[in-house]
């Protein structure tokens, strides 16, 4: 559900709509050409390539990388974006998220009779009908802006939360289903942000022969169920923890919910939830039902769980951090192989009015990749002409080696050349 998703909004742990900051703010049963098949730009093909080809092949949908990164006004997907593609990293048994997903599938597949659906390599790209309009997020959302979102053309984007798969999946008769999968954003630079993340939705629809008799309406019923579910679920991942409900607010769910946990002597979000808006039920086809649904980040939870520092280090291929995983064991911490040094770079500059952070962090991430730690505003001030000066400190730091003055020199240069030349900023 967009910027404003259950899943992002706590995998941000910031003030947010959904769960988003206020910065910017297989299949199991052969639905694998469920999404955006009748785009223009993804073809058919039996044949797999590897994501470092300029092919790669999603859900049985293969898709080109001039497909992704277009030379089109509209486009703004970088290739660094394109280069995480398909590789599904909740889908690896070994690996910290696939490990959660599938902790989370055994609590409903043991608590619920094998009733929910799972969804996990479905296509991330989708059109902006299903990501936004379909999940009512409104037109003038912040998260519909080129800001926030990766867009392939001005109909079509990488997906912004699993949510966007729901309307689909409730048309198709589907009633009870988890859908799992990589989520993009453009967004800030640092410790618990990244701009390819992972969610998982949770959708379960009731008709009037589950509420009649209970002595109480859909919604409440729908709501009842639903807190059960995840205090089972809460409790089935940290143990008997202390939880309690907060009321918020989502644009998709009424009431709205956000649960809490008591970890490790401080308060956490877990996830958010509520009763799904009856206009999107109605959009299902779904006219006499009720729904609820939930939406959690496996990063945010990952973190936790396993005491990873840094959300970079899940796309980690080092083997000081990969075998430390083990299929099937939820909660094995992480024990940090080393610690190198970081490198700080200030770079000042006077902005201009369409100046955003996170157009700043895309020229970062696109030079610096990984090596960037974080890109933090250090100062900033106006002078009596009006014009505005920030100051910008990037911290360059790898997780698997040191880095030499050299590198780092080289790599705090592009980043001056191409924040000038592309941001049409005039550096200090």
């Amino acid at each position: 559900m967009a910027a404003l998703t259950f899943a992002h909004h706590i995998l941000l742990s910031k003030p947010s709509f959904f769960l988003h900051t206020s910065k910017t703010l297989t299949t199991t049963n052969g639905f694998n050409a469920f999404i955006s098949v009748s785009s223009p730009f993804i073809r058919r093909h039996k044949s797999t390539q590897t994501v470092a080809s300029s092919l790669l092949e999603l859900g049985g949908v293969q898709i080109s990388k001039q497909d992704v990164v277009k030379d089109e006004p509209t486009n703004n997907v970088p290739d660094l974006i394109f280069t995480k593609l398909g590789l599904q990293l909740h889908r690896r048994d070994n690996h910290p998220l696939g490990i959660l997903k599938n902790a989370i599938y055994e609590y409903f597949d043991s608590n619920y009779n094998n009733q929910f659906l799972k969804f996990d390599d479905l296509s991330p790209i989708v059109t902006t009908k299903q990501n936004f309009d379909d999940v009512l997020v409104p037109a003038d959302h912040v998260s519909r802006s080129y800001n926030d979102t990766y867009y392939i053309d001005a109909d079509t984007v990488l997906r912004c939360h699993t949510s966007a798969h729901q309307a689909e999946l409730l048309r198709e008769g589907y009633t009870n289903f988890l859908v799992t999968g990589d989520v993009y954003r453009r967004d800030s630079i640092d410790s618990t942000h990244y701009p390819v993340f992972h969610q998982m939705e949770g959708v379960r629809v009731f008709s009037p022969n589950d509420w009649n008799g209970s002595g109480i309406d859909g919604t409440s019923y729908a709501a009842n169920d639903l807190k059960a579910c995840l205090e089972g679920l809460a409790r089935h991942l940290f143990g008997a923890v202390e939880m309690r409900w907060v009321d918020t607010y989502f644009p998709f769910t009424n009431p709205s919910f956000e649960l809490e946990i008591y970890f490790q002597e401080k308060w956490l979000e877990v996830l958010g939830c509520g009763v799904m808006e009856q206009e999107i039920l109605k959009r299902g086809g779904k006219t006499d039902n009720v729904a609820w649904a939930f939406g959690l980040g496996l990063e945010r939870l990952a973190m936790v769980l396993f005491d990873i520092p840094d959300i970079r280090l899940f796309w980690s291929t080092d083997k000081r951090f990969t075998s430390q995983f083990t299929k099937g064991q939820l909660g094995i911490k992480f024990k940090p192989f080393s610690k190198y040094p970081p490198c700080y770079k200030d770079m000042s500059f006077w902005i201009n009015d369409s100046f955003t952070e996170n157009n700043l962090c895309e020229i970062v991430r696109g030079v610096a990749g990984d090596l960037a730690e974080e890109v933090q505003l250090i100062d900033n001030f106006t002078n009596k002409k009006g014009k505005t000066s920030h100051c910008y400190r990037i911290t360059y730091r790898s997780m698997e080696r040191s880095l030499t003055d050299e590198e780092i020199n080289e790599l705090q240069w592009n980043v001056r050349d191409q924040v000038q030349s592309q941001m049409n900023v005039e550096l200090r």
